[in-house]
Order: C-alpha cells, then structure tokens, then sequence
C-alpha cells in the first residue's frame, strides 16, 4: 500500500514559479525545504543573520503546523550560510527553537543564494510517530 503524499504551500513566489511545495508530507515523514526570511516579497531581518534565521525556521514550523506538528517533532535541520562568521548567531536561533528536542543537524556554507540580501536558508525533516528519547 502506498502512503497518501500531502504538499502544503507557503505562498513564496519560487513555489509558484520552480513548482515545488513548502513542505511534503507521506508517511511518518514531514520535510520542509529550503526557506529563508521572505514572506511574500518582503526580507525579514534583512543585514542580520539571527533575525533570518529565526524567521526562516518559524516559516518551516509554521507549514509543520499544517501537519499538526510544532518544533517538537523536527528530527532534522539544515542551515545553509553565506558567511562563516555568521555561525555563532545562526546556531544561537536553532538553540532557542531546538535545544530540547536536539535534532541531528547539519550546518554549510555556501557561496550565494538567488538574493544577495538572504544570509541564511534552513530545511527541516519532522516525524509524525511517537518519538523515544
């Protein structure tokens, strides 16, 4: 039997234009891809790379959300940076939203993205089932 797959859509413009979906649901399994600071045509904490962060992981929640999940369930992050001597303040946003659920994690940087203006983009992988610690 094939599990139902569920997309959720943001409203970002890329979704419409790359044809892709915030986040995809099948299974236990929830992934949320690549999201930055813009809602709509708008750059969230634009020069700062803590403010980004923080907006760009709780638009990740926020489609989470749609699944019924909360930062609780995340099993996965991602954060890709275009500078290094942004880790401190980006890992500072993650510690607040993840510190007790302490998903794996992984952390690059990268040489750009589409707008020069973004610092920061995060992906997260959330699980639907009971979760032992």
């Amino acid at each position: 039997m094939t599990d139902a797959v569920r997309r959720v859509q943001s409203g970002s413009p890329w979704e419409e234009s790359f044809g892709f979906a915030r986040a995809v649901a099948v299974g236990d399994r929830v992934l949320v891809g690549g999201t930055t600071s813009f809602k709509g045509s708008v750059l969230y904490g634009e020069g700062d790379p803590y403010e980004q962060a923080k907006v760009a992981f709780g638009t990740a929640i926020e489609a989470l959300g749609e699944f019924g999940l909360d930062a609780g369930s995340v099993i996965r992050t991602r954060m890709y940076l275009t500078h290094a001597r942004d880790v401190d303040d980006v890992g500072r946003a993650h510690k607040e939203l993840f510190d007790a659920v302490r998903p794996v994690s992984t952390l690059l940087v990268v040489e750009g993205f589409v707008d020069p203006r973004i610092l920061v983009e995060v992906e997260v992988e959330a699980f639907r089932g009971a979760v032992n610690s």
